[in-house]
């Protein structure tokens, strides 16, 4: 075995493209064999503005500028590029910068409520036909009774508590804290019946009023 070393690059490398035509970064694998001009090319599909308007600039894995990619006959792996470092499209035509990320010139599709209503094949009317969530009248009865037992429950169980008592509060998997009733009622942030307590340790989110 002689004294001469080889080195052997693998012959594709996975770059992060970012262009300024919009905001996202995509991430593809390109041969290294290829010249810039085909490299440009391959780019006019992922970037979408033409080849002959590009200017590239290379960056590295921790996106520090290394140079330009200006010569369109050196070979991709000619210059710097490994592994996840990125390489920065500037469209210098002009014509489609904000193509991709501004979304005011996209038409909105809108339709009615009546409109949407009288559609045969639609999500709505197939759940009514299948009797699925709202549609199912059955169902609806039911959570709506099972609602009503519960909030009567609750609203006895309620009865007994009084803002300025001591309580324990048990909680599985957590050991017994003692603290002060502040509030008994109902809120505008959950459906139910509610009770705040202010614990002696300085435990929680608050005081256990609510305003």
């Amino acid at each position: 075995m002689d004294g001469n070393v080889a080195v052997i690059s693998n012959p594709t490398v996975s770059v992060r493209m970012t262009s300024t035509l919009s905001s996202f970064e995509v991430n593809r694998r390109f041969n290294r064999g290829i010249t810039i001009a085909e490299f440009k090319s391959k780019l006019e599909l992922v970037i979408g503005c033409p080849a002959a308007s590009m200017d590239l600039q290379l960056f590295s894995t921790s996106d520090k500028f290394l140079q330009n990619l200006d010569d369109n006959e050196a070979l991709l792996g000619s210059y710097p590029v490994d592994d996840n470092c990125r390489i920065h499209v500037i469209d210098r035509s002009g014509s489609l910068t904000g193509a991709f990320s501004d979304l005011s010139k996209v038409d909105k599709f809108e339709l009615s409520e009546e409109a949407y209503e009288k559609r045969g094949e639609s999500l709505r009317n197939f759940k009514k036909n299948m009797k699925m969530g709202r549609f199912n009248e059955e169902n609806m009865t039911k959570q709506k009774e099972t609602f009503s037992q519960k909030e009567e429950e609750e609203k006895a169980a309620l009865a007994s508590i009084t803002v300025g008592k001591r309580c324990q509060v048990q909680v599985v998997g957590q050991p017994t804290k003692i603290g002060t009733v502040m509030f008994v009622g109902t809120t505008d942030f959950k459906p139910g019946y509610w009770v705040g307590v202010k614990y002696d340790e300085p435990l929680g989110k608050n005081d256990g009023s609510f305003c």
